[in-house]
């Protein structure tokens, strides 16, 4: 069933894996692949083609890049103090897929801890 949705999947670029690195003794031999290849999708409001992708990752970056963060370390007073758009697109790279199907008989549902930001972010 197709679903109302697009997707962003965010992919590491070298400032990230840098940052990852920077964070203890264990990270600092991190690589590409050991950060790739399950990487996070995201479903976003649906979109057709790449100018309604760019204005989508413009309404939500900032969630997207705390969300990266916190996926490899929990502590903010590690991450970057400069968190803008032009800096998670240095540190991310945004692939969209504007087709979303659902193969599932079970509806989709919503975790309850999902964070207050994202149920609640208006625009779209």
């Amino acid at each position: 069933m197709n679903i109302n949705r697009s997707m962003l999947i965010v992919k590491p670029k070298q400032p990230f894996l840098d940052w990852a690195r920077s964070l203890d003794e264990e990270s600092k031999d991190l690589t590409f692949e050991r950060i790739s290849g399950d990487e996070t999708a995201y479903l976003v409001p649906q979109m057709w083609d790449d100018a309604g992708a760019e204005s989508i990752v413009e309404w939500c970056y900032d969630i997207l890049f705390e969300l990266e963060l916190d996926s490899w370390c929990v502590d903010p007073d590690t991450w970057p103090e400069t968190r803008d758009l032009p800096t998670f697109l240095e540190w991310f790279k945004v692939e969209y897929h504007s087709l979303v199907l659902d193969l599932c008989a079970e509806p989709i549902t919503h975790l309850e801890d999902e964070p207050a930001e994202i149920e609640t972010r208006n625009g779209y």
